[in-house]
């Protein structure tokens, strides 16, 4: 099993394929298994790298309370560990924050950035109220409960839907109680406008709770596209992989000179 030891914990990481590289990032709670699709397709053609955050699946615990700068400075050793010097990085819900922060801190090591139903700030009641209810619950007596809730929302198939659980049973209710209460609280609006690398904006048509989200990183960040799937809900890298990965591919066809 692929580690990578950082300060106060160590990562579990997976790369699949050879070309341009692409790293993933995903939410609380869940790993990397939430982009099983994208490595099985993308990596045909790109170098696919996914990695579950500390304290989560198979990473180790993190002594360090998890902070999006923490996961962003982990991503920059991968990356230095793998010996690439810049990839795509695309973060799916709280991880496209996560991405926002990657471009702003390490606008050098990006290619460019991939958003799916992502936000810079947790700015309605709806949202924030689900996120709270998920901080509450993030402990030994109820993350069972929120761990199954999760997974069913982001399967497409029983088997999806077991593997998505197993792997999330994994995590440290700390670490992940620490995710959740920090997208609570992050805020890169205002920032927007400093990002310079091209971004794609992914959403589907039926996660209008999102919509306000999705206008606000296109109108703010100088190179972005915004494209959303018809039909589809806020779990597009699981319910819409074809879709996304169709979006991505030639997304990076369109922005990557090599």
């Amino acid at each position: 099993m692929p580690m990578l030891d950082v300060e106060g914990s160590s990562l579990f990481y997976q790369v699949k394929g050879e070309g341009t590289p692409i790293v993933f990032i995903h939410p609380p709670l869940l790993t990397s298994t939430n982009f099983v699709y994208q490595v099985e397709q993308l990596s045909k053609k790109y170098k696919v790298i996914t990695f579950d955050i500390r304290g989560h699946g198979r990473s180790v615990y993190s002594k360090q309370a998890i902070t999006y700068p923490l996961i962003v400075d982990d991503i920059v050793n991968l990356l230095d560990f793998l010996a690439i010097e810049k990839a795509f990085i695309s973060g799916y819900s709280t991880g496209g924050s996560i991405l926002l922060e990657f471009l702003l801190s390490y606008p050098s090591r990006a290619l460019g950035g991939i958003v799916i139903s992502g936000m810079s700030e947790v700015k309605d009641f709806y949202l924030k109220q689900r996120i709270s209810l998920a901080v509450k619950l993030a402990n030994k007596k109820a993350i069972s409960v929120l761990t199954l809730a999760i997974s069913w929302g982001n399967s497409k198939t029983r088997h999806l839907f077991s593997k998505l659980y197993k792997d999330a049973s994994y995590g440290d209710v700390r670490n992940i109680q620490q995710y959740f209460r920090y997208s609570l609280h992050y805020n890169c609006t205002n920032r927007l406008q400093d990002i310079d690398s091209p971004v794609l904006l992914v959403f589907g048509t039926k996660d209008k709770a999102f919509y306000q989200y999705a206008h606000i990183l296109n109108e703010k960040l100088p190179h972005s596209v915004l494209a959303f799937l018809e039909n589809e809900e806020h779990q597009i890298p699981t319910k819409s992989a074809v879709k996304l990965n169709e979006k991505i591919d030639e997304f990076i066809q369109n922005h990557y000179e090599k």
